[in-house]
């Protein structure tokens, strides 16, 4: 467990399809000049030009090698790959700032209980706007979309008491400056709090 933070934890979990690499594209370019507010980069075991995220590509025995020195804040395995923070997020906490961070749900239990201020914010889309956008990447069969739709009926079952829900079925230039000031908020709950 990590103590003595003074700064929030915004934990980003969303289907895959739902928008939140998107999201998270836009609101980390909005606040760029903004000093309450740092984007964590996760470090990934799968090649950088995957598509997707802008993250750290690492391979096996590297993650192996950072994880033995423990130099992860957070790390978990899904869907073939193995992420992690860097243990910089602790210094950023520690120095009062909203860190947000691209998370995992079946990650979050575990996150919770290292990080008490972790405030999870969830990326919702209707099934029929996810259908749509699972169609228009072209990486899914038609029975892979189907099975990330029985998927994401799981986010609706997910309980947190600090619980952010965010609805991403309306295009980016809607959405975005909204998901911007969900962050501001949150960093001003900081400030006052």
């Amino acid at each position: 467990m990590v103590n003595d933070m003074s700064g929030i934890l915004l934990y980003v979990i969303g289907a895959s399809g739902s928008g939140k690499d998107s999201l998270m594209r836009y609101a980390r370019e909005s606040l760029a000049g903004y000093s309450g507010v740092v984007f964590a980069h996760r470090y990934i075991t799968r090649p950088h030009d995957a598509g997707g995220e802008n993250h750290v590509a690492l391979s096996e025995a590297e993650f192996d090698a950072r994880l033995a020195r423990n130099l992860f804040s957070l790390h978990w395995h899904s869907h073939g790959m193995r992420y992690g923070i860097g243990c910089e997020l602790n210094q950023w906490l520690a120095k009062g700032l909203a860190a947000v961070v691209n998370g995992s749900r079946a990650y979050l239990a575990e996150a919770s209980r290292n990080y008490p201020e972790l405030t999870p914010v969830l990326i919702e889309v209707s099934p029929d706007v996810l259908r749509s956008r699972l169609h228009a990447r072209g990486r899914e069969s038609e029975s892979g979309i189907g099975s990330r739709l029985v998927r994401a009926e799981k986010f609706k079952e997910l309980h947190h008491p600090k619980l952010l829900r965010f609805s991403n079925d309306a295009a980016l230039e809607e959405t975005g400056p909204a998901f911007v000031e969900l962050i501001r908020s949150q960093t001003q709950m900081i400030t006052c709090g």
